[in-house]
């Protein structure tokens, strides 16, 4: 699925403050090189159902054997590995005797007990790798999951770790095997080390996600095959809420434009941002924050939500406006599957030209069958004349107000709203009262 970086910005995949992504709130991974893998998932989306699928998978396998995961891997562990090969050290013998190991350990002392720490952490990484192959590694592993597993398997299958299972912890490694350990390791294995730290950092990125997935009880989406898009969501929620409400969802072939309205604060964005965080969510072989969830496989993904001016370049809000819709409109006319979500179209304008221009872009974009679009608006006038096409459907954010006091359901309705309660926000906040005494 295509998208870019401004999709990915408004949907609150990443953030400039990181605590505010998605990508943070889903980060449960154990290693530095963990969450970089899992970063580079949570940036480019997978572009088939068996793909998908194949990680929805390893996922589930992951879940079903988290209390097998080897607490003696650490972040900590693999930084003294790396280091270990970027430090000096006076030449380890390969097959000491006692003597010449005795030798080594009086006569370079500090190199023997760097030696000895680093291989220890060496030895925890191997024996995590060997636990990690055996109880994932079988018959029903997932492709993804016994592909790499396979890989790992014919890496760590030498003779010079066979002593690594006979052994609890490498404290109980003679002077002799920790010695003959570490020159294996030192001379012949540095190739194989980084390319299973590489390894264990991808498998690191995938329990981060099953452990996500626990955590928050995300349930995975079902792919429809099928050339029309589809989005059907029971109790879809923005897992970045920490009290969210709901929604139902259904965008198909028959209604493929949702029409979206609705006061200040009272929900349309965080609507706007949970499906096309779900959706993308799905499509990166992750669960997702609701009941239930169906979706074709889409070819992209694309956002109009927080569009700035760019005063070096002189190109004014409404300019950026046009741009990004005018970029928009060029990709997804091409026969492909595309959701597209935006958000208040034409906020930096006055209200009739908006108005014009909302209605021209609208009617022009439901030309585009083979796409999904949501968009919200203020600008509730246009709906009536939106009501002659049959492919759209009308939802809004209710509003109520008592004794001045605004309340929001956050519940999706059917039909448009024409509430306006930018004035009586402006009072409760006493900005009213403010100016009155200026």
């Amino acid at each position: 699925m295509e998208l870019d970086k401004t999709t990915l910005t408004d949907l609150s995949i990443f953030s400039t403050e990181e605590e505010f992504s998605i990508f943070h709130k889903l980060d449960f991974t154990r290693t530095v090189g963990g969450r970089e893998k899992l970063k580079q998932f949570f940036s480019k989306s997978l572009n088939t159902i068996e793909a998908i699928t194949g990680i929805q998978k390893t996922l589930k396998a992951i879940q079903k054997n988290i209390d097998s995961w080897p607490e003696i891997i650490s972040n900590g562990s693999i930084m003294v590995i790396q280091k270990f090969y970027e430090t000096s050290v006076d030449q380890i013998p390969s097959n000491p005797s006692a003597a010449a190991a005795y030798a080594y350990k009086l006569f370079h002392g500090p190199d023997f007990s760097l030696i000895k720490y680093s291989t220890g952490h060496g030895f925890d990484f191997i024996k995590g790798m060997q636990l990690l192959i055996t109880a994932l590694l079988n018959d029903e592993s997932p492709e993804p999951l016994k592909k790499l597993l396979q890989r790992a398997q014919t890496i760590i299958e030498k003779e010079q770790f066979s002593v690594i299972p006979k052994k609890e912890k490498a404290d109980n490694l003679s002077m002799i095997e920790m010695l003959h350990l570490a020159n294996f390791l030192r001379y012949h294995y540095k190739q194989n080390i980084f390319e299973l730290l590489d390894i264990y950092s991808q498998l690191d990125a995938w329990y981060g996600m099953a452990m996500a997935i626990d955590k928050f009880n995300f349930v995975f989406p079902e792919f429809i095959e099928g050339d029309t898009p589809t989005v059907r969501a029971s109790g879809l929620y923005h897992i970045l809420l920490p009290r969210p409400v709901a929604y139902d969802v259904t965008l198909d072939h028959e209604k493929n434009f949702l029409f979206l309205t609705g006061a200040n604060m009272a929900g349309k964005s965080t609507f706007i941002k949970s499906v096309g965080a779900a959706v993308f969510l799905a499509h990166i072989g992750m669960g997702v924050p609701a009941q239930a969830m169906q979706l074709s496989l889409f070819d992209g993904l694309l956002s109009n939500i927080n569009v700035v001016d760019n005063i070096v370049k002189g190109e004014s809000y409404f300019y950026n406006e046009v741009q990004r819709i005018k970029n928009t409109i060029l990709k997804i006319n091409d026969g492909r599957k595309w959701l597209i979500v935006i958000d208040e179209l034409f906020k930096g304008t006055n209200v009739q030209d908006a108005m014009k221009c909302s209605t021209v872009v609208i009617e022009g974009l439901i030309k585009i069958k083979n796409s999904l679009f949501i968009l919200s608006t203020h600008l509730y006038e246009i709906g009536e004349v939106l009501k002659a096409h049959n492919n759209i459907a009308f939802k809004y954010f209710e509003t109520t107000v008592d004794d001045e006091q605004l309340n929001f359901s956050y519940k999706l309705k059917e039909g448009i709203s024409n509430d306006r309660l930018g004035y009586l926000i402006l009072k409760r906040e006493k900005v009213i009262e403010l100016l009155e005494k200026l």
